[in-house]
Parts: structure tokens; C-alpha cells; sequence
């Protein structure tokens, strides 16, 4: 008998047009889509502090961006307004002359069918309390009445001209409001992709600068406990349940594990956010010298696509396309 193995992996991973030939997992711009942040009345673009290389938009510049996604072949852009002003019924959501209504149309113009364009429907942007819903007479989050005004906005995002909503409130029945609203309104084609399994998370903070969040506190009493799997599944089954065409989990990089449950469980498209905190963290890692940058993002991307998403949301989306070439 031989002394040396007689079964040698490494063959596979000789060069690397081996590695490609053999690779189990890939990532194509199809799969990615790109996370905007329109600022009503911003005439410049405003950099995002605590995520290096994202801005607050403006309306000509988000243009180009959607030009350039479209061009690029990414799965879609999703966006999110930024408005001058809040109230505490976020009724900035459903003016037809909103930021992020005008944002939709103006994406829509921009790449017609070339692109998908997505809308967040959740009032967190919206609010001068910065929660994802109403508050009843003791400042806790009323979730009924929170669905009514989710049905108005997500009528709102669909005339707009929305392909997919994305509601992300965590609120009890949530996809079933907004599901019966736009069949009632005539918008059956309208895609929803439900933020099924969203986590309390602290990788959300640059997220809250993006938005310009007013929150004080957290949203612990709505979003899940980190701690908790089986939950996640429920919520899934709840939500398909209601209507929901695609499910997401999010965060993704400190939640494998759920993508990879929930990707077992379902036979609809599994999203996943690669969300602000996670991206902060490579970006502030590699500013530093601490790590490769473009390996880094590219690994990243591609756990979270092992781990089973089909698509990733990521501020990296358009910039992984130009890396994968």
C-alpha cells in the first residue's frame, strides 16, 4: 500500500480556473439588489458617516444610480425616503408627493421594466417618534391600527409604480393588509416581499443615520429576539400564509443559520440584508488595514449565498458586479 493519500482534494483547487470550474456557490448581479436613501430636498449628494462610500441621494443622482443598476444587470434597487419632516402618524408615507413616492415614480421612469424597482413600507422613516408603527395613548406601538395606514401605504408605493413592497414593520398580519389593499385596489401583480424573520439587532445602528432616525429606545416589543430560531420559521409560515411572494431574513451575516432554515423549509425565493452594520464593520476593518477590502466583501456575499439566499440586499451591490468580472 501507498504511504501518500491516495485521495487528493487538492486537485480541485490547482488554479484558479479549477476553482471556478468546481465552484459550488456563485454569485451573478441577478441575485443582488441595491439599498437606496433618497433625501427630500437634498441638491447634493450627503455622505453617510458611518458607512463610508453611501450617500443620502438626491433626486438626479438616485436617477443615475437606478441608470447604473439597470446597466449593470442588478435584480433591483430598493428604496427608502428621507423627508424634511415627520409626524407622529408618519403621514409623509402616504402623500402622493412624498420623498419616497416621488422616488419610486422617478425610478420607474428612469429604468422602466429593466429593473426592479422595490419600496420599504414601514413607517420608521416617517415618524417623529421613529417607531415602525402608531403609538396608542401609552406610547406603546399599536399594531391594528399601525395596518390600517400599511394597507394605505402600500397602496401608495404600488400607484407610485412599486414592482415589489417590502413590508418590514414587524407587525402582526402585516402581509395580509397589505395583500387585501392591493387586490382591493386593482394591483394583484404587485410582488410582496415580506421582512419575515427581522431581527432586534444592534447591526441596524448606521442604518438609523442613513433614515435620519428619530428613535429613542428600541423595538424590542416587535422585532425578534436574537435569540430565537423556531420563531423565525412561525413568522415565515405566517406570512406565506397571508400572501407573501418572496420572505427575507434579516440581518444575514449573525443569522446563517436562519437563512439556512428557513431556505429548507419554504419553495419561495429566501432574501437576505446584508444590512448597515455589517458593512460598516468590513469597511472600518479594511480602512485600517485590518483585512483585504474586495475579498472581504466578496466572501462575505458569498456565505450568505451558501448559507441559501437567493438574493442578497447590499450596499456592495452594484461594486461586487465590477469585483466578479
Amino acid at each position: 500500500m501507498s504511504d501518500f493519500p491516495g485521495v487528493r482534494p487538492r486537485r480541485l483547487r490547482s488554479s484558479a480556473a479549477m476553482r471556478r470550474l468546481v465552484a459550488e456557490t456563485t454569485i451573478e448581479p441577478r441575485q443582488l439588489i441595491l439599498p437606496m436613501f433618497i433625501r427630500e430636498g437634498a441638491h447634493e449628494p450627503i455622505a453617510i458617516g458611518s458607512m463610508p462610500g453611501v450617500y443620502q441621494h438626491t433626486r438626479d443622482t438616485a436617477r443615475k444610480a437606478v441608470a447604473e443598476a439597470a446597466q449593470l444587470g442588478l435584480g433591483g434597487v430598493m428604496l427608502f425616503g428621507v423627508p424634511t419632516s415627520k409626524d407622529a402618524v408618519g403621514s409623509g408615507a402616504l402623500d402622493p408627493d412624498g420623498i419616497l413616492n416621488v422616488a419610486i415614480r422617478d425610478a420607474v421612469s428612469e429604468a422602466g421594466d429593466e429593473l426592479l424597482v422595490m419600496s420599504d413600507l414601514c413607517l420608521d422613516e416617517f415618524t417623529d417618534h421613529g417607531h415602525c408603527g402608531v403609538l396608542d395613548g401609552a406610547g406603546r406601538v399599536d399594531n391594528d391600527a399601525t395596518l390600517a395606514v400599511y394597507a394605505e401605504m402600500g397602496v401608495a408605493q404600488a400607484s407610485a409604480g412599486a414592482h415589489v413592497v417590502g413590508p418590514s414593520g414587524m407587525m402582526d398580519g402585516q402581509v395580509g393588509a397589505v395583500r387585501t389593499a392591493l387586490d382591493g385596489a386593482g394591483f394583484q401583480e404587485t410582488v410582496i416581499m415580506a421582512y419575515s424573520a427581522k431581527y432586534a439587532s444592534a447591526f441596524f445602528g448606521p442604518f438609523r443615520e442613513a433614515v435620519d432616525s428619530s428613535l429613542q429606545g428600541d423595538r424590542k416589543t416587535y422585532q425578534q429576539d436574537p435569540s430565537n430560531a423556531r420563531e423565525a420559521i412561525r413568522e415565515v409560515d405566517l406570512d406565506l400564509a397571508e400572501g407573501a411572494d418572496m420572505v427575507m431574513v434579516k440581518p444575514a451575516l449573525a443569522y446563517l443559520d436562519i437563512i439556512r432554515q428557513v431556505r429548507d423549509h419554504v419553495n419561495v425565493p429566501v432574501a437576505a440584508y446584508n444590512v448597515s452594520g455589517e458593512y460598516a464593520m468590513v469597511e472600518a476593518a479594511a480602512a485600517n488595514g485590518w483585512i483585504d477590502r474586495e475579498r472581504a466583501i466578496l466572501e462575505t456575499l458569498t456565505a450568505i449565498r451558501r448559507a441559501g439566499a437567493d438574493t442578497i440586499l447590499t450596499y456592495w451591490a452594484a461594486e461586487a458586479v465590477h469585483l466578479l468580472r
